[in-house]
């Protein structure tokens, strides 16, 4: 065990410093926000609900069908009922009729009505057996519902318990911000914020005459003012390619 005489004294942690841990616990705390945002569990529960979507537009589909097939039914019933008191009003007038021509119209008249229930007929009977098919599909399809709700519960329990451990890194992180922040000067914060917005990492080290933020090399004069405004600013100076902070 680390004898707690062996961590670094807080108070003689440099700008530069403080400002490193500051963007290593955002980088951290990014890492973990693009985590939680590609997990496999977001993405199988994504797949699970896909499923159950178009199996519940399945249903829709098929219920709206039956619906539809219903009215064809029940309409061809109430068309040919009609055609069938029509055709035995004009029977009971056939008993009527003297003149050859009149009783040959009305005989027409009887046939085209007995056609025209025939096509209703036809109608309704292919309505049925469409109706029963899609009703033993229909019977089928709800077989399924159970399986693929609780696949959907399954997954989204799943990803709650690990966003909910993601959240509960970041709350750490994000104390751990806010105690690192609250050791640098507000000039220095502001500083930081806005070259963070603009490049996303805002404090870079100097490897040699390379900076780690835009992996350029530094020339010797650049190098020289580098290391003369670190010297005056407790550390920290600015890369001339890329305008990261550098901590020296």
């Amino acid at each position: 065990m680390t004898d707690a005489t062996d961590a670094p004294d807080p108070t003689s942690l440099t700008t530069a410093d403080r400002l490193l841990l500051v963007q290593r616990i955002d980088t951290e705390a990014d890492q973990l926000v693009n985590r939680r945002e590609r997990l496999a569990e977001r993405e199988q529960l994504a797949a699970a609900s896909g499923q159950l979507a178009t199996w519940e537009r399945d249903r829709t589909a098929m219920r709206g069908r039956l619906d539809e097939l219903t009215v064809v039914i029940e309409k061809a019933e109430g068309d040919a009922t009609e055609i069938r008191e029509h055709k035995v009003r004009l029977e009971a007038q056939m008993k009527t009729v003297i003149a050859p021509r009149e009783a040959e119209a009305l005989m027409h008249e009887m046939s085209t009505l007995d056609e025209q229930t025939d096509a209703l007929d036809t109608a309704e009977l292919e309505a049925l057996e469409e109706q029963s098919d899609v009703d033993d599909r229909l019977t089928a399809h709800l077989s399924s519902e159970e399986a693929l709700r609780d696949a959907v519960s399954v997954a989204d329990g799943a990803l709650e318990r690990v966003t909910a451990e993601i959240d509960r890194e970041l709350d750490e992180l994000s104390a751990r911000r806010n105690e690192a922040r609250g050791e640098l000067d507000d000039g220095v914060l502001a500083r930081y914020d806005r070259v963070r917005a603009s490049s996303g990492v805002a404090v870079a080290t100097l490897t040699g005459h390379r900076c780690e933020g835009c992996h350029l090399d530094l020339s010797a004069a650049e190098i020289d003012d580098v290391k003369d405004e670190a010297a005056a600013a407790d550390g920290v100076a600015e890369c001339p390619n890329c305008g990261r902070m550098l901590a020296l």
